[in-house]
């Protein structure tokens, strides 16, 4: 009797964890279908490698044989940075792929047109790289968690930063005119209060304009003594070359998805980018004194077998490595239970998980009150040949 209870029980098990593969679109005995939509062209195209880095790790997983049994499927798409193109690319993944969930997709333009419809399908929508801040809104997005830090949390450690460098400068802000710029002025407006309009001034571009040589020269000409870059890598590198180009010499800031050295110092000139700070949350695996880390010598080791040729200067490689671990640990913590509710719950569920290529002190943690893959960021400064940190790790709350 005891034997054909369990047995019985055996059978049910199966027929769960079966029908929870049947009722999950993507999900077979051996494969598991992800999809992701990536600028592989257009004006913000070297962000693009951090797709390259995620299917390379995708590579590795696979070559190891997968996990849990099933190889990943990774489907991704050029969306060139348009939001009409995302959409596009995005219900394609959704409705003909018949992907598992979305894992990563990348640009914030993007993200804003489809967030909504991928939310109302009730597709696990994980890991999202983008920072703004409404994305972590888990009531109004429950399928949704983000990669990024936010840049509301970004925003704030910078106006801290400038305001206690350089108590009474004037703070003129070039932001992208869309929800990744708009969160950077809006976290300096909650940071100085009824200081902001006082001491900051601020210009907005289009990712369509071909430079923004003139909003460099405009701000310059407000008097301003500290400079904040919210945008991409192509325009914070224009803006590094014109502010030297016209010898302006400010308390200089970029953001971090605009702190890769090959997408942005090397196009602007290594030279003409001395002195500029920027948060991160990566090592740099070019910086001597990670040289015997162990987790930049795993990284070169798998850079020089799965990403053989590329730059590996590129910030955005090892960022989408780390999409790549991400991806790994979610799958992993979900064992043979595939149901969307679960994928969406084991990436609320991440404890203290430090991957090898992150600053150290650097952790992530998500809960079912948290979607944000990362809280923590720490300020660095660019000496002419590498990124050097300093300070202590600065979390969600500025401190």
């Amino acid at each position: 009797m005891t034997m054909l209870r369990s047995a019985m029980i055996a059978a049910a098990l199966a027929a769960s964890i079966a029908g929870a593969h049947a009722q999950t679109p993507g999900v077979t005995e051996s494969e598991i279908k992800i999809g992701a939509t990536f600028p592989f062209s257009g004006p913000a195209s070297p962000l693009s490698n951090t797709g390259k880095g995620m299917i390379a790790y995708v590579n590795s997983i696979n070559e190891r044989g997968g996990i849990n049994g099933r190889k990943i499927n990774l489907v991704t798409y050029d969306d060139a940075y348009s939001p009409p193109k995302t959409v596009e690319q995005t219900r394609k993944l959704v409705e003909s792929d018949e992907v598992a969930f979305l894992f990563g997709p990348l640009g914030t333009p993007g993200i804003s047109a489809t967030i909504k419809y991928v939310n109302a399908k009730k597709v696990p929508h994980l890991f999202v790289v983008s920072g703004v801040t409404k994305f972590t809104n888990f009531a109004e997005f429950p399928m949704t968690t983000t990669g990024l830090p936010s840049y509301d949390t970004e925003g704030r450690i910078y106006a801290k930063y400038i305001t206690q460098t350089r108590p009474d400068a004037k703070i003129a802000i070039l932001y992208q005119n869309d929800d990744l710029g708009k969160d950077f002025v809006n976290a300096f407006k909650g940071y100085l209060k009824d200081d902001f309009d006082k001491k900051v001034v601020a210009s907005s571009y289009e990712v369509t304009e071909p430079t923004i040589d003139s909003h460099v020269v405009s701000l310059k000409s407000s008097g301003a003594s500290a400079f904040l870059v919210a945008g991409t890598p192509k325009f914070a590198a224009q803006a590094i070359k014109k502010a030297d180009e016209i010898a302006w010499k400010p308390l200089f800031l970029i953001n971090f998805v605009s702190s890769s050295v090959s997408s942005t110092i090397v196009p602007a000139g290594p030279e003409k980018a001395v002195g500029i700070v920027a948060a991160t949350i990566t090592k740099d695996p070019n910086d001597k004194k990670w040289a015997d880390d162990p987790g930049i010598k795993w990284y070169r080791d798998f850079f020089a077998k799965y990403l053989p040729g590329a730059d590996i200067g590129d910030n955005n490689y090892l960022f989408g490595t780390q999409q790549g671990q991400l991806l790994e640990q979610v799958l992993k913590q979900c064992g043979n239970d595939l149901s969307r509710e679960n994928i969406v719950r084991q990436s609320r569920s991440i404890r203290g998980l430090s991957l090898p290529t992150v600053i150290p002190g650097v952790v992530i943690n998500t809960s079912p009150e948290s979607s944000m893959a990362y809280t923590q960021l720490q300020l660095q400064r660019w000496n002419g040949t590498t990124w050097e940190q300093f300070g202590s790790v600065l979390s969600a709350d500025g401190k």
